[in-house]
């Protein structure tokens, strides 16, 4: 084989093995105990912690509509707001530090942070 080749095989083989190495990372430092989710909402900006490890489902009135928060698995995500256009259901679940999901018409943040 030619030289250049075997250099590409073992230049493609370290890129496999770092990629790898980054997603086993990324997976242990953020587990459900380790973070949780924050709604944030309304004119006060009112905080609401919500634990990742349990599920559960959460309605919250934010002064200008209600929203909807499943969580589970370790999970959340908005899953019904009576806002006229239910963007915020469509950001699907969060469960990584500082992933967030909003719904603007509600005025409501949801976000995952480090459990303080």
């Amino acid at each position: 084989m030619k030289k250049s080749t075997i250099l590409n095989i073992i230049f493609a083989a370290v890129i496999l093995v770092a990629a790898l190495g980054l997603l086993l990372w990324q997976r242990s430092r953020t587990p459900a105990e380790s973070v949780q989710a924050q709604l944030t909402y309304g004119d006060e900006n009112t905080v609401m912690d919500i634990p990742l490890y349990k599920d559960e489902t959460y309605t919250v009135d934010t002064g200008y509509l209600t929203v909807t928060i499943q969580v589970q698995d370790g999970q959340a995500r908005f899953i019904n707001s009576t806002c006229p256009d239910h963007v915020c259901e469509n950001y699907g679940w969060i469960s990584v530090e500082d992933q967030q999901a909003v719904c603007i018409p509600g005025h409501a943040v949801l976000m995952i942070v480090p459990v303080a």
